[in-house]
């Protein structure tokens, strides 16, 4: 059997394997009693519900990630690239047109067979447990509006990342490097203002003494922004979240409609007291450049991979291209990918810990900050007692408790 085949197939099982475990080990892990912390927050039958919400969540997961691992073994195994790959040659055009339609044949596939599950994450699940606020329309134009946005972006870096390839030397990897981090850049500071409209409405916050309280603080930490800004989540869900957007001058707060709804002004003032940290102790800064520096490993390790011909076979293939070779790295790359994310996930909790502590020490209002991680822990259902397993693999943040601990130590 063909060795490239047999390493392609095992790591698609490993990452199933360990996900299935991981998962069946977070929802045993579930504690029936409610933390005393959380008393007088979580009542005892929400405190339930967010359990069964986990399980449920979970479970379809699980169902879903079994039906697309079978889809994708199968199409592996019965030569679903190489017919795909017919039809893209069929059309008679050059690489990077052909390597265009191939993959956005593959993507618009992929993008219909994860349609009935978001369908039933969304109109079923959230439905149920009291978050969906999403309209068939909502959810039919955002799926639209995605795939057009994601084939003009997709396209465009696709192609690019051909014709370095194709066009210059044995150096095509960094030209292709040097590009991408521009082109992704470029994207960072425009999709502000060009591409999250699409999807939302960002109002400035009307005034009043939130704003002035939230633009008070910021003065206070030298923080430069243009503005603050409601965006209105409540269009498709009643979880609530905040976050930064832009750089420079160009920064704005955006707080959900339905954050600023359930919270006091010092809790939210926290909240934005703990994103500010992340600029101020530079963490957006770290998380770009470890980003950059990964995406060039990867395509140094791709340039060893191009057309090779073991690989191709694995995949049933009758041509060998550079399109096809991108396509089928990203199989054999899993791996360090994988290993890349959890990194990313360590860093990125030790991260949160710190702007924590930023929030702490300079707002110094710790009471309001725990008291705005509870509301918006009952409000999101979250789990309260993850396994150790899945929050060292996936979380980005700590578990709240954690966090809760943690912001009572350094207010002492």
């Amino acid at each position: 059997m063909n060795k490239y085949l047999v390493l392609i197939l095992g790591i698609i099982l490993f990452k199933y394997l360990l996900n299935l475990i991981v998962e069946i080990l977070n929802i045993k892990y579930v504690n029936p009693r409610l933390p005393e912390e959380l008393i007088g927050y979580y009542e005892a039958e929400k405190y339930k519900k967010s359990q069964l919400y986990l399980k449920e969540k979970t479970n379809f997961s699980l169902i879903e990630d079994t039906l697309m691992t079978v889809i994708t073994v199968g199409f592996i195994l019965y030569g679903g690239f190489n017919l795909v790959d017919g039809i893209a040659r069929g059309f008679g055009y050059g690489t990077i047109i052909s390597g265009l339609i191939f993959l956005g044949i593959l993507m618009l596939a992929s993008q219909i067979l994860n349609i009935p599950f978001s369908v039933y994450q969304t109109f079923v699940i959230e439905q149920k447990y009291g978050f969906n606020k999403t309209t068939i329309k909502t959810f039919i134009a955002d799926i639209v509006k995605g795939m057009l946005i994601g084939a003009l972006i997709g396209g465009i870096a696709f192609a690019g990342i051909l014709w370095f390839f194709e066009k210059t030397s044995s150096l095509a990897w960094l030209y292709c490097w040097t590009a991408l981090t521009v082109f992704q850049l470029f994207l960072m500071f425009i999709a502000p203002v060009v591409i999250m409209p699409l999807f939302n409405k960002f109002i400035p916050l009307e005034d009043g003494a939130l704003k002035q309280t939230l633009e008070k603080y910021a003065r206070t930490q030298n923080f430069k922004m243009q503005g603050v800004f409601t965006m209105d989540g409540s269009r498709r869900s009643t979880k609530s979240n905040a976050f930064f957007t832009g750089f420079g001058k160009f920064r704005r707060i955006a707080l959900f409609d339905t954050l600023i709804a359930k919270h006091t002004t010092d809790e939210l003032v926290s909240v934005l007291a703990h994103e500010i940290g992340h600029y101020k102790k530079k963490h957006i800064l770290k998380s770009i450049f470890i980003s950059i520096a990964t995406t060039g490993l990867m395509f140094f390790v791709l340039s060893f991979f191009l057309n090779n011909p073991g690989v191709f076979a694995a995949f049933k293939m009758k041509h060998t291209s550079i399109y096809a070779s991108l396509v089928f790295f990203g199989f054999v790359y899993a791996p360090i990918n994988m290993l890349f994310s959890i990194v990313g996930s360590i860093l990125s909790r030790k991260h949160e810990y710190e702007a924590d502590r930023f929030a702490v020490e300079t707002y110094k209002k710790p009471d309001a900050f725990i008291d705005a991680l509870k509301k918006l822990t009952v409000d999101n259902l979250s789990n309260l007692t993850p396994h150790p397993a899945k929050v060292f693999l996936a979380y980005s943040h700590p578990p709240v408790l954690l966090r809760i601990k943690a912001i009572r130590n350094y207010a002492k």
